[in-house]
């Protein structure tokens, strides 16, 4: 049974070392996130960390799934948005740990990402991805738009190559 729990910043802090395996699980496995190899355990770990003060202000929410009591899947909601766009949100690092996918996890972080959206008054929802990644797919599957592709956006987690990405939206 996979359980979804938003995180306060204590939370989170004892989570950290749970958040890091799968952060770095992740990138080792080619996942596109913003890190590029080598990346170690300890820069995973650094990466939580510095994310607290956000999550305690309020400005990044952090939901976790757990399966069997563990830290199995994440995704992050930014509402720290411009006086102009107080309307909308923006969904990062949505990653489950690679021994955990296949199981629906992935859909379940968004759609409870979704609610919390909701329930912030945030009617629009962005994000960016991988393009033709299986994310793109469920982001698809989810009623998330393309709203374009921009190419050579991001380097590769190998470091070897630029590849694009996809931007995508959500009408709540």
């Amino acid at each position: 049974m996979i359980e979804i729990q938003q995180l306060d910043a204590n939370a989170a802090q004892i989570a950290i070392p749970e958040l890091a395996e799968i952060l770095h699980a992740s990138v080792l496995q080619g996942a596109s996130i913003g890190f590029v190899q080598p990346f170690t355990i300890e820069q995973a770990a650094d990466f939580w960390l510095r994310l607290l003060p956000a999550i305690e202000r309020g400005e990044r929410l952090l939901l976790v799934a757990r399966e069997a009591g563990r830290v199995t899947g994440t995704v992050q909601l930014l509402l720290d948005m411009p006086d102009n766009g107080r309307h909308r949100a923006e969904i990062v690092k949505l990653m489950v740990h690679p021994h955990a996918r296949r199981k629906g996890i992935a859909r379940q972080l968004m759609q409870q990402v979704e609610l919390l959206a909701m329930a912030h008054q945030r009617q629009l929802l962005v994000l960016d991805t991988l393009s033709g990644d299986t994310a793109e797919g469920i982001y698809r599957s989810l009623g998330y738009q393309l709203a374009g592709m921009i190419p050579s956006y991001a380097r590769a987690s190998n470091g070897a190559s630029l590849d694009s990405t996809s931007y995508m939206y959500k009408l709540l």
